[in-house]
C-alpha cells in the first residue's frame, strides 16, 4: 500500500468512515493534572453572592480605605465614570419649554440630597464610589411636602449595599419570595425591598431600630449594579478579581517596610559563654528595661564599651530583598490594575515606562471600558428614573409650564432627554482637536458630535456663541476667528520639525 493510500485511510479513520467515530476531547474538560485545581462545577451567580457577598464587600471596603493603590484606583475610576456630573439636555422641541425644564432641574440639583451634604452631581460621585467598592448602590425616592419649599417635592436618599440583608431569603407562598432582601412576585418582578432601619455595622446605642426592617415599594427604589451574568439580582464589587492580589501585595509591602525599618536600627547582640551572676550588666537589667535598653547596654555614636570576659558582639544583618523587588512590584501592580479596571500609570502614578503611544492606547481602552458603565448603568439605571420622577412631579406642582392634560396624553414628548457624560481629556490637545476639525470639514463627523464628546450641549453652546458674537458686534470687537483658525490648522498640518540641536548634529 502506498503512502498516499495509508494517509487517506488515516483521514477516513479520523472522519469515522469505515469504523467507529474518533472523538477528540476538550483538554479543558478533562480532569488531568493541569486542570485539577480548577473547579469543574458551576454555581448560580445569586447563590455565590448570597454566600460570599458580605465577606467580599467587607474586604473591598477595607482595601478601598487602607490600600494606597486601591484608593487611587477608586478615584481614577469614579473620575472617569461621573467626573463633575452626567448632565441632561431635554429633547423638548419648544425652546422656551426646554429652557424652563433645564433651569428647573438646575435649581433642583442643589436640593436633591435628602441628607443635605451635596448636590445631584455629588450624589453621582457617591454612587460611582459605591459601584467601585460594593458593585451596587440604592437610591430611595423620598416624597416631600409642597410646604417644604423645594423646587420639586422629592429628594434622593442614597443607601449602601449593607442596608439590604444577604441572608434574608424566604418563601412567601403563591410564587412570591424574598431573595437577598428583594421581594419578587410570581412572575419574577421586583415589588419591594426589605431594608434594615439602621446600618448593621453602626453603633446601635442610638434609637431602637437595631435589628428592625422596613419594607419599601420597588417603585420608590433605584437599584444600581452592573449585571455580569443573566439572572443576577445583586451586584458584586468592581474590584472582586483584584482583592486577593491587592491584599497579599499590601501585606508583603508592609513586611518589606518593616524589614527596612529594622535594618535601619543597626541592631547588635551581645553574646556570652558563661555570664557571672553578679555581672553589672545583669544588675542594670531592670533599669535598662525601664529605659528600653536591651541587656543594659545602649549603642551610641562614638561610644566605647568594655565587655566582660567571654562576651562578644554580633551585628544583625537582615537579608536584602535584592534587585528583583521593583520588577516584581511592577508585574504585581499590573495584575492589580487589570483587576480594578484602571490603567497602571493612573493607579500607581508611575509614568517612567509610559510614552505618548502607550498613554493614548491605555486611555482608549479605559474609555471603552467606562462608556458601557456610563450609559448602561449610570444613565439607564440612575439618571433616567430621576429625570422621569422630576418631570412628573414638576408638572403636577406647576414648576414647569407644561399643561397637565397634555402631559398625561403624551408623556414621552416631555420625558425625552439626552445625557452628556464628562469630557475625556486629550493626550495631545492640539493634534486631537485639529483631527476633529478635519473630520467636521470633510463631512465625516457632525460638529454637534464633537461638542457632545467634550461634555457640552450643542444647542446651549451655539446659543452662547451667538450671544458672544452679538455682544462683540455691539462693543466693536473683532477677534478674527476664521483667520486664526486657518493659521492654526495650517500649522498643525505641517510635519513635525526636528529640534535645532538635532539639525546641527545632522539628525
Amino acid at each position: 500500500m502506498s503512502f498516499l493510500s495509508r494517509l487517506g485511510n488515516g483521514f477516513r479513520g479520523l472522519l469515522g468512515t469505515g469504523g467507529p467515530p474518533v472523538r477528540q476531547p476538550f483538554d479543558a474538560g478533562r480532569n488531568a493534572r493541569r486542570m485539577r485545581s480548577v473547579p469543574s462545577s458551576t454555581t448560580a451567580i445569586n447563590s455565590l453572592i448570597r454566600q460570599y457577598g458580605r465577606t467580599v464587600l467587607a474586604r473591598s471596603r477595607y482595601l478601598g480605605a487602607n490600600n494606597p493603590q486601591t484608593v487611587q484606583a477608586k478615584e481614577v475610576f469614579v473620575s472617569a465614570l461621573v467626573g463633575t456630573g452626567i448632565k441632561p439636555s431635554s429633547l423638548v422641541e419648544d425652546p422656551a419649554l426646554k429652557k424652563a425644564l433645564q433651569l428647573a432641574f438646575l435649581d433642583w440639583t442643589d436640593e436633591s440630597d435628602a441628607d443635605g451634604l451635596t448636590d445631584f452631581y455629588g450624589q453621582q460621585w457617591v454612587t460611582g464610589s459605591e459601584m467601585f467598592e460594593a458593585g451596587e448602590c440604592f437610591a430611595r425616592l423620598r416624597t416631600r411636602r409642597v410646604e417644604d419649599g423645594l423646587v420639586v417635592p422629592f429628594q434622593l436618599q442614597l443607601l449602601p449595599a449593607e442596608m439590604l440583608d444577604w441572608s434574608d431569603n424566604r418563601d412567601l407562598g403563591n410564587g412570591r419570595r424574598v431573595e437577598m432582601g428583594i421581594e419578587f412576585d410570581a412572575i419574577n418582578r421586583r415589588v419591594a425591598y426589605h431594608f434594615w432601619r439602621q446600618h448593621p455595622g453602626a453603633d446601635q446605642t442610638f434609637g431602637t431600630g437595631a435589628g428592625l426592617k422596613t419594607i419599601v415599594p420597588a417603585d420608590e427604589i433605584i437599584h444600581l449594579f452592573k449585571p455580569i451574568r443573566a439572572g443576577q439580582i445583586r451586584g458584586i464589587p468592581h474590584v472582586l478579581s483584584a482583592i486577593i492580589t491587592a491584599a497579599t501585595l499590601d501585606a508583603y509591602n508592609d513586611a518589606e517596610l518593616e524589614r527596612k525599618r529594622i535594618a535601619a536600627l543597626f541592631s547588635a547582640f551581645i553574646t556570652s559563654e558563661a555570664p557571672e551572676e553578679d555581672s553589672p550588666l545583669l544588675e542594670g537589667e531592670a533599669q535598662a528595661k525601664t529605659e528600653g535598653i536591651s541587656n543594659g547596654i545602649a549603642l551610641e555614636p562614638g561610644a566605647t564599651l568594655e565587655l566582660e570576659p567571654g562576651q562578644g558582639v554580633e551585628f544583625a544583618e537582615p537579608a536584602d530583598v535584592g534587585g528583583n523587588y521593583e520588577a516584581f512590584q511592577y508585574r504585581a501592580f499590573l495584575m492589580q490594575a487589570a483587576g480594578m479596571g484602571v490603567p497602571y500609570a493612573d493607579m500607581t502614578g508611575d509614568l517612567r515606562q509610559s510614552s505618548y503611544g502607550s498613554q493614548r492606547g491605555g486611555m482608549i481602552t479605559f474609555k471603552r471600558r467606562i462608556e458601557p458603565l456610563q450609559h448602561g448603568v449610570m444613565v439607564f439605571q440612575f439618571c433616567r428614573p430621576v429625570w422621569r420622577r422630576f418631570v412628573n412631579d414638576a408638572v403636577f406642582v406647576g414648576a414647569v409650564p407644561i399643561p397637565l392634560t397634555a402631559f398625561q396624553e403624551q408623556p414621552r414628548d416631555f420625558l425625552r432627554v439626552k445625557w452628556f457624560t464628562p469630557k475625556w481629556e486629550w493626550i495631545d490637545p492640539l493634534k486631537d482637536l485639529m483631527a476633529e476639525v478635519l473630520a467636521v470639514k470633510a463631512g465625516f463627523k457632525a460638529r454637534s458630535d464633537v461638542i457632545e464628546s467634550m461634555g457640552y450641549d450643542p444647542e446651549e453652546t451655539d446659543a452662547r456663541i451667538a450671544a458672544d458674537k452679538k455682544r462683540e458686534q455691539e462693543l466693536g470687537l473683532d477677534f478674527a476667528e476664521s483667520q486664526f483658525m486657518n493659521e492654526a490648522l495650517s500649522t498643525a498640518l505641517q510635519p513635525d520639525q526636528p529640534p535645532a540641536q538635532d539639525k546641527q548634529n545632522g539628525a
